[in-house]
C-alpha cells in the first residue's frame, strides 16, 4: 500500500529537497517519494531494514534518509499530516489510540542508574537439592503428618 497522489501531493512541500552538486558530479539524489514509501514500508510492516523489498530503493539509502528526517523533525511532520489527512476523511479516530508494548523485546543487563544485584547462588540441581536438605535439617519441630 503505497502513498495515493492526494497523498503525496500534502506532503511533498514538507520534504526537503536535495538538489544535485553544482559541478554534477556525485550520484545524482533518489527522489524522495520512493524513499517514503520505504520508510512507511518498514514502519507499517515491522520488519528489519534488510528485508525491504526490491521494488524500494536500498535499505541502507532508505535507512539513511530516515535518520536524517528523524533528526530534522520531518518524519514528525509527515506523520501528523498523514493523520490529519485521514481524520479529516474519517477513516481514523485519534482519540482512541494506544501503543501496545507486548512485542518490545527487554534488554539484556541493567542499566547505569540501576542498583547492582546480590551475588546470586547457583541454579543448578545440586545446590537446589542441597538447599532443600538444608532447610530440612535446620527446621525447627515438625508436625508429623499421618
Amino acid at each position: 500500500m503505497d502513498l495515493t497522489n492526494a497523498q503525496w501531493a500534502l506532503i511533498e512541500p514538507l520534504i526537503p529537497i536535495k538538489r544535485r552538486r553544482a559541478d554534477g558530479k556525485g550520484r545524482p539524489p533518489t527522489p524522495p517519494r520512493p524513499i517514503l514509501e520505504a520508510i512507511l514500508w518498514i514502519l507499517r510492516t515491522g520488519a528489519p531494514w534488510p528485508d525491504l523489498p526490491s521494488r524500494y530503493p536500498p535499505f541502507q539509502t532508505v535507512h539513511r534518509w530516515f535518520q536524517q528526517w528523524t533528526r530534522d523533525g520531518t518524519i514528525e511532520k509527515i506523520m501528523r499530516k498523514l493523520a490529519e489527512d485521514l481524520a479529516e476523511r474519517g477513516t481514523i479516530d485519534v482519540s482512541e489510540a494506544f501503543i501496545d508494548g507486548s512485542f518490545v523485546p527487554a534488554k539484556k543487563g541493567a542499566t547505569k542508574s540501576a542498583k547492582p544485584s546480590v551475588e546470586r547462588a547457583q541454579r543448578s540441581w545440586q545446590s537446589r537439592t542441597a538447599m532443600v536438605l538444608l532447610w530440612a535439617s535446620t527446621s525447627k519441630a515438625r508436625r508429623r503428618t499421618k
